[in-house]
């Protein structure tokens, strides 16, 4: 199956068995596929492989995975995605706010990465001019500020709308806490404070628009990190 036919991606990870075993994954689906084995040439290769993702370990034995990633950030804005064995939330929330688009533990599944990369795929897509979501039952006119599950019309606060269209605009992607907040508070001085209110937020949203609020179905929680809206139908 060649869905993915021409869709570049970069492998970046010292350990030349995941490279093989990603390479031989992705190779079958029809990705184009790079490798590099360091973070010198994973900086190198970000620019000169032209690739459209960036799979990026964070041990690499010449220089630390975020401090490559910030460097890649610097140069492009190619998604990157982390496959890493560092699994402290601490790390994976650093990664997150130095720009990765989503982050894997090792040992990873296979169809799990694709499924990342599927969703990183389709945020790289023009968008239509409508700029409708949709995951389910669930419907999300950005332009006109509809908000609908099954045809009904959701209410919505200024402030819920805010913070949905934020996560619509980053679908299937881990948004970071710092990063809402940042981007809807305005970088607010009490941090601590401001994440209750999102909390708060978050609680009525899902109130609004999910079957049922205690399992949710459309905005997921990443704990200790953030929250990732449910991608596509």
């Amino acid at each position: 199956m060649t869905t993915d036919q021409g869709v570049r991606i970069l492998i970046v990870d010292d350990e030349r068995a995941i490279r093989r075993t990603l390479r031989v994954a992705l190779a079958s689906r029809g990705y184009v596929v790079f490798e590099a084995a360091a973070g010198a040439e994973a900086l190198e290769k970000s620019v000169s492989s032209h690739p459209d993702v960036i799979i990026l370990d964070l041990g690499l034995p010449d220089v630390d995975g975020i401090e490559v990633l910030r460097e890649i950030r610097k140069r492009t804005k190619t998604p990157v995605i982390i496959l890493s064995v560092r699994d402290d939330v601490a790390e994976k929330v650093e990664a997150l706010d130095a720009g990765a688009d989503d982050y894997l533990t090792k040992p990873f599944s296979i169809t799990e990465l694709l499924a990342r990369l599927s969703a990183v795929m389709r945020r790289l897509l023009p968008a239509d001019q409508e700029e409708i979501f949709r995951a389910g039952a669930l419907s999300i006119d950005v332009a006109r500020h509809e908000v609908t599950i099954k045809g009904n019309r959701i209410n919505l606060t200024p402030t819920e709308f805010d913070v949905l269209k934020l996560l619509v605009f980053n679908a299937g992607k881990v948004v970071t806490h710092r990063q809402i907040l940042e981007e809807i508070w305005n970088k607010p001085d009490d941090m601590e404070g401001v994440l209750h209110l999102l909390r708060v937020t978050i609680s009525n949203l899902r109130g609004k628009i999910e079957p049922d609020p205690d399992r949710p179905i459309y905005v997921l929680t990443e704990p200790g990190i953030g929250y990732r809206l449910r991608s596509g139908t």
